[in-house]
């Protein structure tokens, strides 16, 4: 097989939760650049058009569904209605939808909230598109985690720009991502077996317009590279990670922070 050849995802069924913006977004569009059927989701039906619209400026077609993790049964129709539309078949699940709840330090009902979301409901989907790819004896599972699943907080990099709009100290993310990474090995034990392959990806800082100026110049310091992440720099390893090309990688966490987590 020519080596190009093995990251083609062309025929595949992909499945990205979340997916309207930031990481999500880029997941998505290099899955479907790279020729895979393509499905985001998003909390709110009444946005699903617009991003339906969205990934089509982009050249790509994406199809957007309804899913609220905090709720057992839309997580149910997500992935009957996938399933039913692909004859059973999906190769690819992004596990990416999360999200900072808390305030602050004492904010325990989001926490609560938080590792409900984006804990169990990781787990639930996973289980539910896991059992088509084990019947089916193929498939990859990518979480996306974080380097604050590997790393405790800086609280420097802050320090004077308002702690309250970043929130270091607000654990929850903090808690879900690094049991993300491990959630990961146990998956790839567990369905190793079947083919499938389990992986997780923990990005660095995404500039945005959010983190712009002093905070990204602070950041930038803290990785090898000199900068934050970019808007396509997490588009390459998730499509290895998809592809054949990783057919003999499973159970491991790749960050992609410029070097912040090795410095």
């Amino acid at each position: 097989m020519n080596v190009m050849d093995m990251f083609s995802l062309q025929g595949k069924v992909a499945v990205v939760t979340g997916g309207a913006e930031r990481i999500g977004r880029q997941c998505a569009l290099a899955l479907a650049q790279a020729g895979a059927r393509t499905y985001v989701s998003s909390r709110s039906e009444d946005k699903l058009a617009g991003i339906e619209e969205s990934y089509r400026r982009e050249g790509v077609e994406v199809r957007a569904l309804q899913l609220d993790l905090e709720d057992e049964r839309s997580i149910r129709a997500f992935h009957e209605r996938i399933v039913a539309e692909n004859g059973g078949r999906v190769d690819v699940l992004v596990n990416n939808a999360g999200a900072r709840l808390m305030a602050d330090w004492d904010d325990e009902e989001n926490f609560v909230r938080g590792v409900n979301i984006f804990g169990v409901g990781l787990y639930r989907i996973t289980r539910l598109f896991g059992r088509n790819m084990m019947e089916r004896k193929s498939g990859s599972i990518i979480n996306i985690g974080s380097i604050h699943g590997m790393i405790g907080t800086d609280a420097s990099l802050y320090e004077g720009l308002g702690q309250d709009r970043y929130m270091p100290y607000a654990p929850d993310y903090y808690f879900v991502k690094g049991g993300m990474v491990n959630f990961t090995r146990i998956a790839a034990s567990y369905y190793g077996p079947y083919n499938v392959r389990c992986n997780c990806v923990s990005p660095g800082g995404l500039r945005s317009d959010r983190n712009d100026g002093e905070f990204a110049r602070r950041y930038a310091q803290r990785t090898f590279l000199g900068r934050m992440a970019g808007p396509d720099d997490f588009m390459g390893t998730i499509v290895y990670l998809a592809s054949d090309a990783s057919r003999y990688v499973t159970g491991v966490n790749i960050p992609v922070d410029g070097g912040y987590t090795a410095k």
